[in-house]
């Protein structure tokens, strides 16, 4: 169930499967090192964000064995930690299960200040691995309540990729068609490709035709004409923020299917844990958007540069889809539905 991050004890190591490798190879990287460990959250090696709060969390446990010297003062030894929980903080600003991660784990840290150096550890390791464990029943929840919003033998769109890889089992936005499938239920998912790194075509439909879903990939200018002909019933995504009003910001593209299933009148359901959900930031315009290298347009999977290199390129990774577009909030704690400000708040609270 939990494939993409384990602990690796015999090498003292985070094992990680490298998404930038998929579908054509699959490789796992063993990180021990701060630098290791940032770089596997900004290059994309892990992503998702469930799955990059989960991986946050075994780093600070890994790194905090690894660099433990028994001589070292306690006092010492936890400022240092918590210069590598802010440093991996860091590495993406977006997704906000990374600081909810980093914030348990330095939690744990302050409650076991003058327990001892192996109590420490041992803690940090036993938090990891409960917030794995958490995000698999919450995965399994979302994918529950999820289900029963569908019918066997509806077309569904998603976009990016919020599978299994994404988290800890199912996924969130993949959950309901894989464990749909599990159940003997037959959708079609149209996968949009999700420029410019294609994470639903090297990651989505790689996940979805691994469990036997029938999955075809478009491009994604290609959603407007698909919902226009009746093949979709209902569109799925995952997300990387809520904010208090129900705003959600996911991978760049997703406000514009939003607006494409809204002038179709098909459903747009959002699928998230409730980590996910950040009642401090009062609406979207409040969620910082990361903007990436725009070698990802022009180069990236390119043997050639598909535009002049003089020219430059805006690439931002995330958009934010406005509340009134959204038919509901899938949380592991129930299904929100608008005002979102206090379905959101009420589930909060619960």
């Amino acid at each position: 169930m939990y494939s993409n991050v384990n602990f690796d004890l015999g090498g003292n190591c985070v094992r990680v499967l490298d998404q930038t490798r998929l579908p054509n190879e699959e490789v796992y990287l063993h990180l021990s090192t701060p630098e290791e460990c940032y770089d596997a959250i900004a290059r994309l090696c892990v992503r998702g964000a469930p799955a990059i709060g989960i991986f946050a969390a075994f780093a600070i446990a890994q790194i905090a064995r690894n660099e433990s010297p028994s001589h070292e003062d306690d006092a010492v030894f936890f400022a240092r930690m918590r210069q590598v929980s802010e440093y991996l903080a860091s590495s993406r600003p977006t997704a906000v299960n990374l600081r909810w991660a980093l914030r348990r784990m330095e939690g744990v840290m302050g409650a076991c200040e003058g327990r001892g150096r192996e109590d420490t550890l041992a803690a940090l390791q036993a938090e990891a691995l409960a917030i794995q464990a958490e995000d698999a029943s919450i995965c399994e929840r979302i994918s529950e309540l999820g289900l029963s919003l569908l019918e066997d033998g509806w077309g569904l769109i998603t976009h990016c990729n919020a599978g299994a890889i994404a988290t800890s089992a199912y996924g969130t936005a993949l959950g309901p068609m894989l464990l749909g499938a599990q159940r003997g239920m037959q959708f079609h998912v149209y996968a949009d490709e999700t420029r410019p790194l294609l994470q639903g075509a090297r990651l989505t439909t790689y996940e979805l035709s691994k469990a036997g879903v029938d999955v075809t990939l478009i491009c994604d200018n290609m959603a407007s004409i698909v919902m226009s002909q009746g093949k979709v019933q209902a569109c799925l995504v995952g997300c990387d923020r809520v904010a208090a009003n129900g705003d959600t910001a996911n991978k760049i593209g997703t406000s514009g299917l939003a607006i494409i299933a809204h002038h179709y009148g098909v459903p747009f359901y959002v699928m998230c844990p409730t980590s996910t959900i950040d009642m401090s930031c009062a609406s979207g315009g409040d969620i910082p958007i990361e903007e990436r290298n725009g070698d990802e347009i022009k180069t990236m999977f390119y043997s050639r540069p598909v535009a002049p290199a003089s020219v430059p390129c805006y690439n931002p990774a995330f958009d934010v889809t406005d509340h009134s577009l959204i038919t509901a909030i899938v949380t592991e704690k129930g299904i929100c539905r608008a005002p979102y400000d206090q379905s959101l708040a009420a589930i909060m609270k619960g």
